[in-house]
């Protein structure tokens, strides 16, 4: 069946494996997904939505880098929200809810679209290596496939334990079976492995709740979507979602299930994301709150099914029902599935490269999960850039390797390689210290002529993109050379009780004050003529307001990663003895030793490594 070599295994059909594959599939490699069950490849294993704070920045820059998740999104949307918007555009993140089955099936039907792309059914149990290079993976049948890299993306599945109250079984999601074997291959080669537990609420009957006592979310009034091509269209109509609140009489009834938790009774000893808590958890920790939010998000166009975000929970399931039965707007609920916990086996990130390549075995890559992230979208992104790599490493060129000013992929990476994490990583803006060039709307610009020279962002991609920037370049440039009189401006600034001026400048300053919208400079009947001559799209006026009004932060951070590049460009020898500087502290030798960093910037970054040490390093490289 297999007789001949693939270029690329991808192991896992979820976010990360999807991306990679079909990353590595388009850049021309041999590319054979395997995965338990071809059925559910790219299933929304927890909430249907993608993107969100700092993640709908990530889903932009998979788009612009030639990946299908925005795609996806958009053509499966069901409501679309910008989040954010009254902060600085920096803050502001795409959201889409979508629909759970349609997204699945448009993934599985892009990726049999690819002609490089071969699939097998099958649990994969073991990795062949020979002299610490991967040659191959073994089915749970005995069958060999042998390749030139392997993608390893498992998500959850490895050794996966299912909690519900005091009962566990074996999983990797709901209704489908655990992976075995890998966790002891890798670690028998030298790799250190650890767990970890995520959780997902229950799903219910959107028959059986009273929207009529909930709060209606509606989507945007004027939609957008995550995609820089013309290939999908912005929403014209949307389905709402719903909020509604738990309370103290709900708090109480699910302490009487504590002493049944597995949050509680040791049988989990693994952390949880801190930032997307179990219910059990939030009234545990946040004990003065007399209630939480709960959001109700409709799975689909057609379905009744409902995902309950907001509670989830590993208690048992009669516990669940009665809590939940109280909260308003549930009196009469029907679950369709009770919530629990998974636990599963992850390995520290600190043991890969910045591409993503194991440092112990060659050729073999991790991507999602596995690293201890959580998130569709931090997944889908490693997913991308490992199938990336794994391609340019058997075809012997330049890596391909994100900067931490240059896309939110590139700090997620770094901090995941660099840090490493000891509970679920997840995303958001604060992580990132250049993120106000890191906007979502700037994406195609940062990313598409990268991807478009390795191969990957199409011809009509990048011809978009310049398309886009020349224009919204050329408004700006008109802002700053074209007068304005003081009768116009004037008049602009009475409205927002600004201070008048009395002479005539350029619009770019008087645009640049905060109070200042770009609804305001197209009353002017130059900007309006500009406008409609050059025939300038909301995306292009709205990239253009940003420029001008954020060119001071966008020029001072520019500034400061010049620095950080400086710091990039020190390269540290690849088997540097560490032990021989004698004036870094202990923990820098240590941390150093073990992680192994690039460059001096990236030895700054791990936690331990102070900037006196730093200092010294910088000293014995003459510097």
């Amino acid at each position: 069946m297999f007789s001949k070599e693939y270029d690329v295994i991808v192991v896992g059909g979820g976010h990360a494996g999807s991306e990679a594959a079909a990353a590595a599939a388009n850049l021309s490699s041999k590319t054979l997904l395997v995965t338990m069950n071809l059925q559910s490849i790219a299933q929304m294993s927890c909430n249907p939505a993608m993107g969100g704070i700092a993640k709908g920045q990530i889903v932009r820059e998979i788009d612009a880098l030639g990946g299908y998740s925005g795609i996806v999104s958009d053509k499966t949307a069901i409501q679309f929200k910008m989040l954010n918007k009254s902060k600085g555009p920096a803050m502001w993140s795409p959201r889409v809810q979508s629909d759970r089955m349609r997204f699945a099936e448009a993934w599985r039907l892009q990726l049999e679209s690819l002609p490089n792309l071969d699939f097998y059914q099958e649990m994969i149990s073991g990795i062949i290596v020979e002299n610490r290079v991967v040659k191959g993976v073994r089915t749970s049948l005995g069958l060999e496939i042998r390749a030139k890299a392997v993608v390893l993306t498992n998500g959850t599945f490895l050794n996966g334990l299912i909690h519900i109250g005091d009962k566990q079984f074996g999983g990797g999601r709901a209704g489908e079976s655990a992976s075995t074997g890998i966790t002891k291959d890798l670690t028998d080669l030298g790799f250190e492995a650890g767990r970890m537990k995520t959780g997902t609420p229950p799903r219910v009957d959107g028959r059986s709740l009273d929207f009529s006592k909930m709060i209606e979310q509606p989507g945007d009034e004027v939609p957008e979507k995550f995609s820089f091509l013309d290939a999908t269209k912005p929403l014209t109509k949307q389905r709402s979602c719903y909020i509604t609140h738990t309370s103290l009489e709900v708090h109480d009834l699910l302490r009487e299930g504590f002493d049944r938790s597995p949050m509680f009774n040791g049988a989990i000893q693994s952390l949880g994301p801190r930032y997307c808590p179990s219910i059990e958890d939030k009234i545990n920790r946040f004990a003065d709150k007399d209630r939480h939010q709960i959001f109700v998000e409709p799975e689909g166009w057609d379905t009744v099914e409902c995902y309950v975000n907001g509670f989830s929970t590993s208690l048992p399931e009669d516990v669940q029902f009665k809590a939940l039965s109280r909260v308003a707007g549930f009196e009469n609920v029907k679950f369709f599935r009770p919530g629990y916990a998974i636990e599963y086996d992850f390995f520290p990130p600190t043991q890969l490269k910045h591409t993503l390549e194991t440092k112990l075995v060659s050729g073999l890559y991790f991507a999602g999960q596995i690293n201890g992230t959580t998130g569709y979208e931090e997944a889908a992104s490693q997913g991308l850039m490992a199938g990336f790599n794994a391609h340019l490493k058997i075809r012997e060129k330049d890596p391909f390797i994100l900067r931490r000013d240059e896309a939110y992929i590139g700090v997620l990476i770094d901090d995941l390689i660099t840090k490493g994490t000891e509970e679920p990583y997840r995303m958001f803006t604060s992580r990132a210290e250049y993120r106000t060039l890191l906007r979502q709307d700037n994406a195609d610009f940062r990313l598409t002529p990268k991807s478009f020279e390795i191969g990957l962002a199409t011809e009509e991609r990048m011809r978009k993109m310049e398309n886009k920037k020349n224009k919204s370049v050329g408004f700006v440039n008109f802002f700053k050379e074209t007068s304005v009189s003081p009768e116009e401006i004037n008049q602009i600034f009475e409205r927002r009780n600004s201070a008048l001026v009395s002479q005539s400048d350029k619009m770019f300053k008087f645009f640049s004050r905060p109070e200042v919208t770009m609804e305001d400079m197209k009353t002017i009947p130059s900007v309006a003529d500009y406008i409609e001559q050059h025939e300038l799209d909301s995306e292009i006026i709205q990239q253009a307001e940003v420029q001008v009004k954020y060119s001071g932060y966008i020029e001072k951070e520019k500034n400061n990663a010049d620095k950080l590049h400086r710091l990039e460009g020190l390269k540290i020898p690849e088997n540097f003895d560490y032990s021989k500087l004698k004036s870094l502290s202990y923990e820098a030798r240590e941390k150093l030793s073990k992680i192994r960093p690039v460059t001096v910037s990236q030895a700054s970054r791990i936690s331990g490594v102070s900037p006196n040490d730093v200092s010294v390093l910088l000293v014995y490289m003459g510097r």
